[in-house]
């Protein structure tokens, strides 16, 4: 099974570095919902070495196979078979959890998707709850790199709903939506690991 799987050689290069931030934070939560789990790479080495919590795995139907593979290959009791999770559906499959996780997503989801994906997230964390969201961001309007600059404009050319999303636009759509920023990690690749906590009610 393992020669055909799905391989994104960015979450090979990515996935140390976020375990070094993330697994810590995550200590003492009891199952995280990851939304957009691509290839599934995150999802298994994020659950090996969070064997306290229930990973969820989800994703729109077509990349299930892919996520299935690594999930089925790991075989960790904690790491969960993909949902179908569209963030644009105003039902999830989730009622609570207690934290939620999304890499390299924003980007790539219209902004009208990026707005509803922080409503539904809203909506099933518990409080106190934690979404941690990786990427790229621009501050002040400015790219952090001419990489990412670069990385934008391709976006833009093949799907002008995509690009790389303004922090501070971010910040707000989060704030609207009762999650506050707890911390803004800088990550290697000029990317970023936004940590939102949400409110009391």
């Amino acid at each position: 099974m393992g020669t055909d799987k799905p391989f994104s050689p960015a979450c090979a290069r990515n996935s140390e570095p976020i375990a070094s931030v993330l697994v810590p934070l995550l200590q003492d939560i009891e199952s995280v919902l990851e939304i957009g789990s691509g290839t599934g790479q995150h999802a298994v080495c994020f659950g090996a070495r969070s064997p306290h919590l229930v990973w969820q795995t989800s994703d729109l139907p077509e990349n299930h196979q892919g996520i299935r593979q690594w999930v089925d290959e790991a075989a960790l009791p904690n790491v969960l078979p993909p949902l179908h999770l569209d963030v644009d559906q105003s039902a999830w499959p989730v009622e609570r959890v207690s934290a939620v996780f999304t890499a390299n997503t924003l980007h790539i989801a219209a902004w009208s998707s990026v707005q509803n994906m922080f409503r539904g997230v809203s909506r099933v964390l518990d409080s106190n709850g934690l979404f941690c969201v990786y990427g790229p961001f621009r501050y002040g309007d400015v790219h952090t790199s001419e990489s990412n600059a670069r990385f934008d404009a391709s976006l833009r050319a093949h799907n002008s709903h995509s690009g790389i999303r303004a922090f501070e636009d971010v910040h707000e759509l989060a704030h609207r939506n009762g999650l506050k920023l707890q911390s803004d990690y800088i990550m290697p690749a000029n990317n970023r690991l936004l940590i939102f906590r949400k409110a009391d009610p």
